[in-house]
């Protein structure tokens, strides 16, 4: 099956202050119908011009965009309207008219798609139900939290049945709590209505939350691709790596560390879990070498479906014992030894 997006030799450039600044250089990027697929980078990696390019309001310098069996590179200003109304978008600030009600917001793009009161009416309906925020309908958004905020631009989003949604930062301005809410119910968007969803971000933890495909972007290129498991377990670019280790929550700060070295006597490793294949049977065998483990920090969760996680164990006895344990523990683990 044909990608429902296609970025095939893409480079973005803009003319600014006497010279010519390279947004993109080289972008190749293929993103399945149905999945969900983010893209992350620094601010000022190009994300915010990828996505500009995706719903045609930048145009490419070279190379071909394709959205939905539609070549978009070249298409006249009339066209592009046709075929960004197959594309919604929900952004960071919200972009909610404020003289709108909820319903109104919900129901402007059907209004400038020419549907009947009627028909606006029903779909918006529809659509605050799916969202949480029918009780809502008549609110204004200055009545509204942030995240239901967000949940209005995501119905309004959805308003004409997009088969892709573009969400670009939509969960930078929410503390955790409500963020984790607004990805949940992307999520739902996703796996309920057969969305394909794109999410621009700056936060791995985001990846780690919903992403089935991840790239990762860095001076206008794509420096890594893959699963978002993959990614996480073995990242393969300097961009990669300082990503999922700040995303890495199951590891100790180096003031956590400085004080675990400090409260425990033996020797003390980072063991990041992938699958968790093996690593008990490890520990539990190592009071045959003479060697007591405890664990200090850390922990496993899930990303796709597999474990994932990051334990910091003390392991105190013999040398010689303990070198045997880290080397099996590196068999199964990235196992590092903090030095003192």
């Amino acid at each position: 099956m044909d990608p429902i997006i296609r970025l095939s030799g893409v480079t973005k450039t803009f003319e600014a202050n006497g010279g010519t600044v390279s947004a993109l250089d080289g972008i190749d990027l293929e993103i399945a119908a149905g999945e969900i697929f983010a893209v992350i980078g620094q601010s000022g990696a190009g994300k915010s011009t990828l996505v500009r390019l995706i719903n045609g309001l930048e145009r490419v310098t070279t190379g071909t965009v394709v959205v939905d069996g539609v070549d978009i590179s070249t298409l006249p200003e009339r066209r592009l309207r046709e075929v960004r109304r197959r594309t919604g978008m929900i952004f960071q600030q919200f972009n909610l008219f404020s003289s709108r009600t909820v319903a109104g917001n919900v129901m402007y793009p059907l209004k400038v798609a020419g549907w009947s009161k009627a028909d606006r009416e029903k779909r918006a309906a529809e659509l605050l139900d799916f969202v949480g925020l029918l009780d809502r309908a008549h609110a204004y958004p200055d009545q509204l939290s942030g995240g239901q905020k967000q949940r209005v631009g995501i119905a309004r989003a959805l308003a004409t049945s997009p088969p892709i949604l573009l969400a670009d930062e939509s969960t930078s301005a929410l503390d955790p709590s409500t963020t984790a809410d607004v990805l949940a119910l992307l999520k739902r968007v996703n796996r309920e209505l057969g969305v394909t969803v794109v999410v621009i971000t700056h936060e791995m933890d985001v990846v780690r939350a919903i992403a089935d495909r991840v790239a990762v972007l860095s001076a206008g290129r794509v420096v890594e691709s893959g699963t978002a498991f993959d990614v996480f377990a073995e990242p393969s670019s300097d961009t990669g790596r300082a990503f999922v280790s700040t995303a890495l929550h199951d590891r100790p700060s180096e003031d956590e560390l400085a004080r675990l070295r400090t409260a425990h006597p033996g020797r003390i490793v980072i063991a990041d879990v992938v699958d968790g294949a093996g690593i008990g049977g490890i520990l539990s065998g190592a009071a045959a070498r003479g060697v007591s483990f405890e664990l200090l920090y850390g922990g496993i969760s899930s990303l796709q479906q597999r474990s994932f996680g990051s334990l910091t164990i003390e392991l105190t006895g013999p040398d010689e014992g303990v070198d045997a344990v880290i080397s099996e523990l590196r068999t199964v683990t990235r196992t590092e030894e903090v030095a003192r």
